[in-house]
């Protein structure tokens, strides 16, 4: 039954881009699986310490309880360590060595201890198997299993107790922690392959749209540029031998030149002719479909062309930005009409306190852009909120 999948990114193997596994939300979801996790190695724990409660000397309580509570610390570093990929690998080494070292002293410590000889750690040897599949690979967790019950029949046995039940407590108790432990292990992959899958598609869309793209302008252009190449070769040739033909070859060239700029033009003016409008329904479409809670305020009026062209840039890289970036839960957008032109705003609340840089996205460049035709873009975090607000005027 344990045989699980190791979670990706849980130990620091992850095929995942760290990034996408050190989002707050990621952060978050992994702690809340670990938390999850641990309840069942928490329950463990806490049968031994009730057992321990029935040892009459004193003296072997305090033994008893501090050896459960070294390897309770032990455990909880290690784990903890589990969930934090971007930790040094020689740091996750230690912790899982102090881990182990804390098991072996436990032994003399627990095991002698409490009402009946060995039923304590036996239920301390179960915790031990319940974590197994949390720290260490399948083919070590089987390994500590096995080397734990081994243990808690040696207990038992060198200390008079009833083998069959420490045997019995560690086995069952132990893999039914584990069984719980690799539900969340899968809970977590299955989260995990979410998010990359998300990335994923991200990256695909971009990468599409700049093939489409690519693809247009070879269509649109080749011809033109491999005629304009040939009739310069053409001319370079004929420049010192026949001066009419040269001139009437420059003339045809420069026709090819001003068909091609015109073509370019109109495919151009075909891309920013999407209505803003019609682009904003696309992009909230898009977001919700990506978990994103959206709403959009526009007015009842379509704006002029000359106004939508900019802000439809801008709501494109904005929208883009918010799947690209942070773990936003909701975004709005508001369009409005303003007496020397219109706004655009747009805000997330997937800023957080380790939003990621904008030098990597189209933002500065649409803001550049926009202050050459007259208009603003502003960006700031705030509360949690990332906004982006673009302005343009009539005039512009």
């Amino acid at each position: 039954m344990v045989t699980g999948i190791r979670p990706t990114g849980l130990t620091g193997t992850s095929a995942a881009p760290a990034d996408a596994l050190s989002t707050p939300g990621m952060r978050r979801a992994r702690l809340c699986i670990l938390a999850g996790a641990a309840s069942g190695v928490a329950a463990c724990v806490l049968l031994a310490a009730l057992e321990l409660r029935r040892e009459p000397d004193p003296r072997g309580i305090v033994l008893g309880a501090a050896g459960s509570l070294l390897l309770v610390l032990a455990l909880a570093a290690a784990l903890y360590r589990s969930v934090m990929p971007w930790r040094a690998t020689t740091t996750g080494r230690w912790l899982v060595a102090g881990y182990a070292t804390a098991a072996v002293l436990s032994v003399p410590l627990v095991g002698p201890v409490g009402g009946t000889p060995g039923r304590a750690w036996a239920f301390v040897g179960a915790a031990l198997v319940g974590a197994a599949p949390l720290l260490l690979p399948v083919r070590y967790a089987v390994t500590l299993m096995a080397g734990t019950v081994l243990a808690a029949t040696a207990t038992a046995w060198w200390l008079g107790g009833p083998v069959r039940d420490a045997v019995t407590a560690t086995v069952v108790l132990g893999l039914t922690v584990a069984t719980w432990n690799v539900l969340h292990l899968w809970f977590w992959t299955f989260r995990a392959q979410a998010r990359e899958g998300h990335d994923a598609l991200a990256r695909l869309a971009t990468a599409e749209e700049r093939l489409r793209c690519a693809r247009d302008v070879y269509a649109l252009l080749a011809h033109e540029l491999s005629a304009l190449v040939l009739k310069a070769e053409l001319a370079s040739r004929l420049a010192m031998v026949d001066g009419e033909r040269t001139r009437k070859e420059a003339a045809e060239m420069r026709a090819l030149a001003a068909a091609a700029s015109a073509r370019m033009r109109e495919a151009v003016h075909g891309y920013r002719s999407v209505g803003l409008r019609e682009q904003t329904e696309t992009v909230a479409r898009v977001l919700r479909n990506a978990g994103v809670r959206c709403s959009v305020t526009q007015p009842e009026r379509e704006l002029p062309p000359a106004l939508t062209g900019p802000l439809v840039s801008v709501l494109r890289e904005a929208g883009a930005h918010v799947l690209r970036h942070g773990e936003a839960r909701w975004c709005t957008i508001e369009i409005a009409r303003e007496a020397s032109g219109a706004r655009l705003t747009v805000v997330n609340d997937g800023a957080g306190d380790e939003a990621p840089d904008l030098d990597g996205s189209g933002l500065p460049g649409l803001a550049d852009r926009l202050r050459e035709a007259g208009g603003t873009l502003r960006t700031w975090r705030g509360d949690g909120t990332f906004t982006v607000q673009a302005s343009v005027r009539a005039g512009s």
